[in-house]
Formats: structure tokens, C-alpha cells, sequence
């Protein structure tokens, strides 16, 4: 194995943990909420009926100032906040549950979550391929080289992010979740589509799962001739930020490094999407630990991570997190846009702003920097990435072009939109010099309707 022994630091400079996590039913045993008012915690509760909830200790001790609340960011990227619930909608779950009515509550949480758009994208309408004649479940193919699969072992995170786009994934609701366990099914698929180069495990988190687990998808595409063709293995990951100690001194850690191994020394690239929201992130020494056992392997770590309000809404936050994920030899990926979905009122930034948080970040930046791409908005057609605000025969608009579409034609056009400083999604935004539609809605919208009459 690779990972060389000797570079471990003696003695170690982190502490040794079990695994311990906290869900809304814990709220009140986390000994650090101590410090806050009770109706505080009343309020987290009340949220995290709806939103999910979930955090571990060592988030809690190591990530969080809590002589910085609530204003520490990682304190508001894992606990639910007042402001995350449409007012009507946190009085109407805060007086059900003062009342103690569990069917209330059960009733409001469904309506509230049936209005936060659980699965954008039309992730459950338009994504989901066949093989044969059977839907594949947990599985989406928007994009021609890429195939997005859902372990269902992997259906959970060490800690959950407030903001997360994959929220309805953990409430509960099996008809909101999108999981497989079929690794048979996800191989044949892939050895009958030739075009696709990239597999992403993702979930939830894939690293939750037991390396024997997730080696069940893996080690075949190192050992068949047949998928010679997947070229790429990503793994959308939050491990590196909220569970380092996956990578370091957890019982299967070494097994996950020899699987990462395998796949290289098989001609795989290994990618592991690695999502960071804050520079604090990577300041811990178990993090930094885990993050050089990882590139040891010959794996690569991209980060990546959506602008968020009240978190890390300022390029002085962005330019220092990419300054730091160089150093430590991360490769920045994307900003994201927060997309539209769960609690999106707290977090959003109107485009307008989120372009010029990019822009000043990057000026801060040295080229090694700048690979992160964005702001990319994640929308129905692919992925939209605010190019600029210009001015053109008079008219202000946003320059826009696709990263990655439905259509492979449409990725690198460039595209108008009339300046909104508002608009903070791509269905916010109007056709620019007088157009009636964007260039690509018409096609679009033969795609779903296709999409729908099978």
C-alpha cells in the first residue's frame, strides 16, 4: 500500500474518537447548547421537525466557536436556525408541538416539506435511465459521460448541512428518497452505455458505508474489461470536513485507502468531491492528516460548494478557502448557486452579488486558484455559470453560458439575460435584446415532454 506510515506525526495531534451523533431527538443531550436560551433550542427543534437534522461530536467540539454564536458558520452549516421556516409555517409546527400533537406535527412537517421543492432539477421526472424496459432506481444519467448512482447504504451523512439541496433524502419519506443497492444492475447499465466515462457515487454520502460495501460497486470496474470505458470514479464526499477520521482511525480507514489504491493502479482516475463550504473546515490537524492519507493514494480531492448566506457570503472567506485547499494540494472545482430548493430564503444571494463575490475572490487568488469554476446554478437544463454583467447596445444583462447540458451542443454557448439584481435563480431571469425565450427552452421542453409520455 502506498500510504507511507512514517509520515504520521508522533505524537498524534488530534484527539481519538469514537463516532457519537446527535439527532433532533438528542437536541437537548448536546452538553454544548447548554450555553444557549431555551427557546433557542425550542426554536432548533422546531425546524429540525421539518428539516433534518444530524451532527456529530466532533463537529461540535472542534469545528464550532461557541463563543461566536450564532454567528460561527459552521455553527449555522449543521444547526437549524429560526429564519429556515416560512414564518407561518415555524408558528404553526411550534404551537403543535408546545401542544404535544403528533399527528400535527407529522401533518404540518409533510405540507411544509411538499412546498420547499424536495427534488430539484427534475431529478425524479427527467434523470432517472432504463435498462431495458425497468427504470433503474437510484440512478440518474442527465449528462451524456456522466452516471450519478445512490447506494442505499450510503442514504445518510455524518452530519447533515442545513442548506442541502439532497435534504428530502433524510426525513423519512421513502417516496422523497432516491437510493439503490443493486450494484448488479448499476454494472450492467454501465457496460451497456459505453458514452458514459464518469461514474459519481453519491448520496448522502458514500463514505458513510463500509469500505466492503462500497468496494461491491467499485472493485469491478478495476477488474472488468467490459467498463474499461469508466474512465473516472468521483465520490461526493463531506467526510474530509464533518468525519476525517474516516481516512485515519476508523476500523475499515486503511481498506478505504487500498480501495482508492486499487482503482488507480487499475488506470482509474479517482476523484473525490470533496464539499467545503469554510477555510475552518480544513484547519484541524486530524482533517490535514486525512486529506494527505487520501492524495497518498494517487486520489485527487476537488472541492467544492455552493455561496450561501450567513455562512460564507464574502470573497475574503472564498479566496482564503482556496488559498488553503491549494496548499494542502485540493484542486478547486466549483462555487455553486444555492439551488432552489429547501431552505433557500436563508441562504440565497441574488446572482448579481454572487458574481462579484467570484470575481473578488478570484482577483485574490493565484492561478492554481482559479480552476474553480462558477457561480454555477445546477438547473433543469445543466449547469448555467454567470459569466459577467456587461453592457451591450445599452442594455445591461448577465452573460451566461452552459458548463454542462442536456444537450451536449449547448455546453460553452454563450447566452443574455436581462440584468435582474434580484433574480437569484435561472427561472428568475428574462431573454435579453427583446427575445421571447432562451435559445434552448424550446428543446427543452420537447425533452421533458418525451421524458413524460414514456
Amino acid at each position: 500500500m502506498a500510504v507511507n506510515p512514517t509520515l504520521a506525526f508522533s505524537p498524534k495531534p488530534w484527539k481519538d474518537r469514537s463516532f457519537k451523533v446527535f439527532t433532533h431527538r438528542q437536541l437537548e443531550k448536546i452538553p454544548a447548547l447548554a450555553r444557549l436560551h431555551p427557546e433557542q433550542v425550542f426554536e432548533m427543534e422546531v425546524v429540525a421537525n421539518v428539516l433534518p437534522f444530524r451532527v456529530n461530536e466532533y463537529v461540535i467540539e472542534e469545528l464550532i466557536d461557541w463563543n461566536n454564536i450564532p454567528d460561527d458558520p459552521i455553527f449555522r452549516l449543521v444547526f437549524p436556525q429560526k429564519e429556515m421556516l416560512p414564518a407561518d409555517g415555524f408558528d404553526r409546527m411550534a404551537a403543535a408541538l408546545k401542544a404535544g400533537d403528533k399527528a400535527a406535527i407529522a401533518s404540518i412537517a409533510s405540507e411544509l416539506r411538499a412546498g420547499l421543492n424536495p427534488h430539484p432539477a427534475g431529478q425524479m421526472e427527467l434523470n432517472v435511465p432504463m435498462l431495458g424496459d425497468a427504470k433503474v432506481e437510484g440512478m440518474q444519467h442527465k449528462y451524456r459521460e456522466t452516471v450519478l448512482f445512490f447506494p442505499s447504504q450510503g442514504q445518510v451523512c455524518h452530519s447533515y448541512c442545513t442548506f442541502c439541496f439532497r435534504w428530502a433524502q433524510f426525513v423519512g419519506d421513502k417516496e422523497l428518497r432516491f437510493a439503490s443497492s443493486e450494484a448488479d444492475t448499476l454494472l450492467a447499465y454501465l457496460r451497456e452505455h459505453r458514452e458514459v466515462t464518469d461514474l459519481l457515487m453519491t448520496g448522502g454520502d458514500p463514505m458513510v458505508m463500509k469500505t466492503k460495501n462500497l468496494a461491491q460497486y467499485l472493485e469491478p470496474i478495476a477488474d472488468d474489461p467490459a467498463l474499461e470505458h469508466v474512465q473516472t470514479i468521483r465520490i461526493g464526499t463531506k467526510s474530509l470536513t464533518f468525519w476525517p477520521y474516516r481516512f485515519v482511525s476508523d476500523p475499515d480507514a486503511d481498506d478505504a485507502l487500498r480501495l482508492f489504491e486499487k482503482l488507480v493502479r487499475a488506470g482509474k482516475h479517482v476523484a473525490i468531491m470533496s464539499h467545503y463550504n469554510h477555510w475552518k473546515e480544513l484547519d484541524t490537524p486530524i482533517a490535514r492528516e486525512a486529506i494527505r492519507r487520501v492524495r497518498d493514494t494517487g486520489a485527487e480531492i476537488r472541492s467544492q460548494g455552493p455561496l450561501l448566506n450567513h455562512i460564507n457570503n464574502d470573497p475574503d472567506v472564498w479566496a482564503r478557502n482556496w488559498r488553503e485547499q491549494v496548499k494542502l494540494g485540493i484542486i478547486p472545482y466549483y462555487m455553486f448557486v444555492e439551488r432552489d430548493t429547501g431552505a433557500r430564503q436563508y441562504f440565497e444571494v441574488p446572482l448579481a452579488r454572487a458574481w462579484e463575490i467570484y470575481r473578488e475572490a478570484m482577483q485574490q487568488v493565484s492561478g492554481l486558484s482559479r480552476t474553480a469554476r462558477g457561480p454555477s446554478m445546477s438547473a433543469d437544463p445543466g449547469k448555467v455559470e454567470i459569466q459577467g454583467v456587461a453592457e451591450i447596445h445599452g442594455e445591461k444583462v448577465f452573460v451566461l453560458r452552459f458548463i454542462q447540458g442536456r444537450n451536449p451542443d449547448w455546453v460553452q454557448r454563450p447566452f443574455f439575460a436581462k440584468y435582474d439584481e434580484k433574480a437569484t435563480w435561472l427561472h428568475d431571469l428574462e431573454p435579453a435584446f427583446g427575445e421571447k425565450k432562451f435559445f434552448f427552452e424550446d428543446e427543452f421542453e420537447a425533452m421533458k415532454a418525451r421524458q413524460g409520455a414514456e
